[in-house]
């Protein structure tokens, strides 16, 4: 009796109070501020690291080495999973990989047989979370759609180029050929990938118009007797 009226004292009641904050700040107040400093990057983004709006370059090679450890001049990529940013948030930059659309400004084009389209496209593209990519996205390249739309609308003139006939084909025909032409080029240029290429309108213009009835006149007189009635 006389040591528990002795810890319900003065002294061991501080002591319980003292011992009780403690456990309670290591169960609750730690957890909760690592929580707070700890960020989780999930799949659907690529997390790179910056300092003062800057990527930051890999100038030594990692210290331990690693599956993810990347060469010298590489940027720093957060991979996705939990990784601690403490004690600033603003250490790294959150890169969105989600897909983008870029339409291609109406061009005519003429296929194999000489007949003129109007063709109006555009091509979806999402940055590749991987370092030497980041890098050429984020440092090398003034505007990613404008250099990429270059790229991809030479590939479709020069596709529709080698078609026959009066119609385009099927969407999915033209974009795996422009994919397979263009892909690997605009991924070394601009650091992006390729996703889709996409037909959107194609219509039959004045030139197209004008260039058939200059043909039939060498095929067929009463082509040549209807252009005449025209005068």
């Amino acid at each position: 009796m006389d040591m528990i009226l002795s810890m319900l004292g003065g002294k061991g009641t501080s002591g319980l109070f003292k011992t009780g904050t403690a456990i309670l700040t290591i169960l609750l107040v730690v957890p909760a501020l690592l929580k707070i400093f700890v960020v989780t990057v999930d799949e659907g983004w690529a997390a790179i690291r910056t300092r003062n709006g800057k990527p930051i370059i890999r100038n030594r090679p990692p210290r331990r080495p690693t599956n993810r450890g990347g060469a010298v001049g590489e940027v720093v990529v957060l991979h996705p999973g939990t990784h601690g940013a403490f004690p600033l948030f603003y250490w790294y930059k959150l890169i969105d990989v989600r897909c983008r659309a870029t339409d291609l400004p109406a061009r005519e084009m003429t296929g194999a047989s000489g007949h003129q389209h109007r063709v109006h496209a555009s091509f979806e593209w999402r940055p590749i979370p991987n370092g030497r990519d980041l890098r050429v996205f984020e440092l090398d390249v003034v505007n990613v759609t404008e250099r990429a739309s270059n790229i991809v609308g030479a590939c479709l003139r020069d596709v529709i180029r080698g078609l026959d006939g009066a119609e385009l084909p099927h969407n999915d025909e033209i974009n795996t050929r422009v994919i397979a032409a263009s892909a690997e080029e605009v991924r070394r240029a601009c650091g992006v990938e390729l996703v889709r290429v996409m037909v959107t309108g194609d219509a039959l213009t004045d030139g197209y118009l004008l260039s058939t009835a200059l043909r039939d006149t060498e095929r067929r007189a009463d082509a040549v007797a209807a252009l005449h009635a025209l005068n």
